[in-house]
């Protein structure tokens, strides 16, 4: 996680609440010149564009007051789409028996790309562990090599 994004979390949670919608993910990357903030949102039935541009306005508002993140930046506010990201553990444990896209962060058994039907997500030794399923074999992965997941559309 980057170094502004648990705080940019804590300050749009609640507001997302308030508004009943949910946090899906909150990006802040350090561009060339300013900060680009991406918010990802979400509540039964879809967002709107006016949804948006509410919830963008006011937390432009909050993140301006907390200075968070330091300086100019760009705030981007959205839907998760029909790829959502999954990135807590709620998102991998609601989603289990969807397909789902991995990029790890090291090779397992000389892949670092998995397409793959999420079996379970569960406690393993060292932490919590993704369940998959892809060409017929099972693989247990560690959460903390997932680099990127998201939800596969399926047609």
């Amino acid at each position: 996680m980057q170094p502004h994004e648990e705080q940019i979390r804590q300050l749009a949670e609640p507001l997302l609440a308030s508004e009943g919608m949910e946090l899906v993910l909150v990006e802040c990357l350090k561009m060339q010149t300013r900060w680009l903030v991406r918010i990802y949102m979400d509540r039964e039935g879809g967002v709107t564009v006016d949804d948006c541009a509410r919830i963008s306005n006011q937390l432009g508002d909050l993140l301006d007051v907390h200075d968070v993140p330091p300086g100019p930046y760009t705030l981007e506010v959205s839907s998760p789409g029909l790829d959502r990201p999954l990135d807590r553990d709620r998102d991998f444990l609601k989603y289990r028996g969807s397909r789902v896209r991995l990029r790890l962060e090291e090779k397992i058994e000389g892949r670092r790309n998995f397409c793959a039907e999420l079996l379970d997500y569960e406690d393993g030794g060292d932490g919590k562990v993704l369940v998959v399923r892809t060409d017929g074999k099972t693989f247990r992965i560690p959460r903390k090599a997932v680099a990127k997941a998201n939800l596969e559309y399926e047609l």
